[in-house]
């Protein structure tokens, strides 16, 4: 039966020192109940508290990381079903298939393709994990030189893919000082791949083809003292796979499972680049903790990191930007004034279209707790009340020698009010932010 914070608090040292990152002891114990920290942030716990402690107080998914440095990617620790609940804490890590069976050129052009996949959403800069290099041609010295080739070219983290233990370690030897992930131990190599990963404190992907026999495998791993483990179901078809993913999660956090209470890996098998595209999505979304393609192209790549950004982002906290003005290109103080809402997609999308209109302009983001135009309207922080304070206190009348601002078209009741609380005149831009170049064309040009 799962420890309350109170009997957990009752093995921790009580002195309140600080180091784990909490105020007190027992904020620290209620926190290890509801499985958000993990027992080792308390430097000051007891071998006997540890004993007594260490599997009640264990995440149901244990968090392991790959890779080191800026380039650390730490995946599982998640403690619900559905980011509602609470939410998502680890954002799936997204990698790319090399094989051994490139030539030189083909390794080198696809690494450098990999690296540039970084891009620029609501603020935030959003990029690829991994890069897993695999051995398809059973060679070991044809894998040691695209190891040692794909290694030189890139700082991303790395996984090593070959069953065979005399391979990996041949690998290992060249990347083992950047905390490649071993993939994979099964039922045939468990127990030199163990040792492997044991030896080297590194992270070891375990496959076999049902889940009981992986939760079977699992356990004797873990009884050799390897502990951070990704769990890969191996090959099936995209319904079973989720269907086998849900399942893992599920059993993991409702039952705490301890066998299957690790994060999860799925490599993509289509081969058609579109399709491939909705199947890295699909373990994305349900519930996959690293992903493997093969596609590297911007166009398959930029909707998967998109869909993670969504949902990784907290939904209890939005995306905000700071509530102030921001000039767009070229502005002179007869350049036109917009406003919107601090929330990031809604500013960022009206900035990219005064920036693609060529139009120098001032946008004021007004705070509206990062919620969009409409939804903040709707609960009354977007008003004329609100826009009002913001045209007075953020200093647009010293930066413009006119009175006027442009609302968005969906809250066009509020132009009357807002004229009456401010003094400003209002006018009334488009609905959609697409419409706002040709908009402020017009204006222009009038």
């Amino acid at each position: 039966m799962a420890l309350s914070g109170l009997d957990i608090y009752k093995h921790l040292p009580k002195t309140n020192c600080k180091e784990c990152g909490f105020p007190t002891c027992l904020a620290f114990a209620m926190q290890l109940a509801a499985k958000k920290v993990d027992l080792s942030k308390c430097p000051r716990i007891t071998e006997a508290g540890k004993a007594a402690l260490d599997s009640a107080s264990r995440p149901p998914i244990k968090l392991v990381s790959i890779g080191k440095d800026d380039q650390k990617l730490e995946v599982g620790n998640e403690t619900v079903m559905f980011r509602h609940e609470e939410t998502f804490y680890h954002p799936t890590g997204l990698g790319f298939l090399i094989e051994d069976t490139l030539t030189s050129d083909e390794v080198s052009q696809k690494v450098s393709s990999i690296n540039k996949l970084k891009f620029e959403r609501v603020g935030q800069e959003i990029k690829v994990d991994l890069i897993a290099l695999k051995c398809a041609s059973s060679n070991k010295e044809t894998f040691v030189e695209l190891v040692k080739r794909v290694s030189s070219q890139t700082d991303l983290g790395l996984v090593l893919m070959s069953d065979n233990p005399e391979v990996m370690k041949e690998g290992l030897d060249i990347v083992k000082d950047r905390r490649p992930l071993i993939y994979a131990a099964d039922k045939d190599n468990f127990e030199k791949m163990a040792e492997l990963a044991k030896e080297r404190s590194l992270p070891l992907a375990v496959k076999a083809q049902t889940l009981d026999e992986l939760a079977v495998l699992v356990e004797k791993i873990t009884a050799r003292g390897v502990e951070d483990l990704v769990l890969d179901c191996e090959d099936k078809d995209l319904p079973k796979k989720i269907q086998e993913l849900t399942q893992v999660r599920k059993l993991a956090l409702k039952k705490t499972f301890r066998p299957l209470g690790y994060p999860t890996i799925a490599i993509t098998a289509s081969t058609c680049p579109y399709q491939e595209v909705t199947e890295a999505a699909s373990y994305v979304a349900k519930y996959a903790s690293i992903v493997i393609m093969k596609g590297v192209e911007p166009w398959q790549v930029l909707p998967i990191l998109t869909l993670r950004q969504n949902i990784f982002t907290d939904p209890q906290k939005p995306l905000q930007v700071e509530a102030k003005v921001y000039e767009v290109g070229q502005v002179s103080d007869k350049s036109p004034v917009l406003v919107t809402t601090n929330f990031s997609l809604s500013y960022y999308s009206v900035e990219s279209e005064v920036e693609s209109s060529r139009v120098g302009a001032y946008i004021i983001a007004s705070f509206a707790e990062g919620l969009s135009v409409l939804t903040a309207w709707a609960a009354e922080k977007f008003t004329a009340e609100t826009i009002a304070k913001t045209l007075n206190e953020c200093g647009i009348k010293d930066k413009v020698s006119h009175k006027e601002v442009i609302i968005p078209g969906y809250v066009a009741v509020l132009s009357a009010p807002l004229e009456e609380e401010s003094g400003w005149k209002v006018k009334v831009g488009p609905k959609e932010a697409a419409g706002i170049p040709s908009y402020l064309r017009s204006l222009k040009n009038s």
